[in-house]
């Protein structure tokens, strides 16, 4: 079965046709699709792809109705477009790139994938927020968890390189412009560092991650910020980009390294908070097996695997610098003699797409 994989994102679509044995066999980055505009000529550009039998869908939320992939009909389309709310940057997007490959290709079965649905198997306690017990029972106040087709293939890819099976326990680590971490055991998401949105958690390019929520009540009831700017100011100017004054990791190190202090004050910020949580993921997990770093700054930034990975030997990670500073593509990491692995693994949501239409078209 040959599959196209779609990732609809705010700045790009992202094409992929992998064969039936999953070699890429076309790659596309095409301009992005727009909610409420015709797409017509960016269909057609879509459908120079070639023939595909199935079209599988990246979409961030999947709420709490979606716990695994499914076929898109009518229906489907109008429960994700009701989950908007949320995610108001994500979602809108997502259903544009399924509009316009349904015009693309006629026919052709489409298949939502979601990010959400790897965490559904968070326990109570780790999905639950203290929050008032009418507020809980009204809306869908819960941790759903972002970045789970990545952190899925990670883990699995993990599980494959060292041979392992079983109850491997696994914390993944997905750093690029939006970060997370998932303490995965057993190939099963037990905790993950973001919640209700993508905000909460790690400090991430131009996110905050998680802050004291009175800082946002103190801002908009005392000093009068309106909401759109608070939104905006924790989205986009904020993380690497507010302490920095850039979102790029290359830059932040580049600078720290020639003494400038905002640039070294942002990547000492960075370093602690990933610290931690990786120290939280592993007692999720009550012990850690492997640690593995992917996406962009996890898999191209050397310095930050060290840096993140140094001060942690109480846990048993040790990391051979050699094989860090020369590692392309899949590797081991790992000093000679550490309790723990660690691993570097390339990013492939759309081999975890793939995986997950011809599953979902087969039941």
């Amino acid at each position: 079965m040959r599959v196209l994989v779609v990732n609809a994102g705010s700045s790009s679509l992202k094409v992929r046709l992998l064969d039936a044995a999953d070699a890429l066999a076309e790659t596309l980055d095409l301009p992005p699709a727009r909610p409420g505009e015709d797409n017509a000529e960016l269909a057609e550009r879509l459908a120079a792809a070639g023939d595909v039998d199935a079209i599988g869908h990246r979409v961030v939320h999947g709420g709490e109705r979606f716990r695994h992939a499914v076929r898109i009909d009518e229906g489907v389309t109008e429960e994700l477009r009701a989950l908007t709310d949320l995610a108001p940057l994500h979602q809108p997007g997502s259903l544009a790139g399924i509009e316009v490959a349904e015009r693309a290709f006629p026919g052709v079965p489409n298949v939502a994938c979601f990010d959400t649905a790897f965490h559904v198997t968070l326990p109570p306690a780790a999905r639950t927020y203290p929050l008032p017990a009418e507020w809980r029972a009204r809306w869908p106040l819960r941790r759903y968890g972002f970045h789970g087709l990545s952190h899925a293939y990670a883990s699995r890819r993990a599980a494959e390189l060292l041979g392992a099976g079983g109850d491997l326990r696994v914390v993944t680590c997905h750093l690029g412009a939006g970060a997370s971490l998932s303490a995965v055991r057993g190939g099963e998401s037990v905790d993950t560092t973001m919640g209700f949105t993508p905000l909460e958690g790690l400090m991430m390019a131009t996110r905050s991650g998680s802050i004291d929520p009175g800082i946002v009540l103190w801002l908009a009831e005392r000093k009068g910020v309106p909401v759109s700017e608070l939104a905006d100011g924790l989205e986009r100017g904020s993380g690497l980009r507010g302490l920095a004054g850039t979102a790029d990791m290359r830059e932040v190190l580049a600078q720290a390294g020639s003494g400038d202090e905002r640039a070294r004050l942002a990547l000492e910020v960075y370093l602690h908070r990933l610290r931690a949580s990786i120290a939280a993921m592993t007692a999720a997990l009550r012990g850690i097996d492997a640690l593995v770093f992917t996406g962009g700054i996890g898999e191209r930034s050397a310095p930050v695997r060290a840096a993140a990975v140094e001060g942690l030997a109480y846990l048993g990670l040790e990391l051979d610098p050699l094989r860090n500073d020369t590692a392309d593509g899949d590797a081991d990491l790992t000093a000679e003699g550490a309790a723990a692995r660690v691993l570097v693994v390339e990013a492939r949501e759309d081999l975890e797409i793939a995986r997950e239409v011809r599953g979902a078209l087969r039941s």
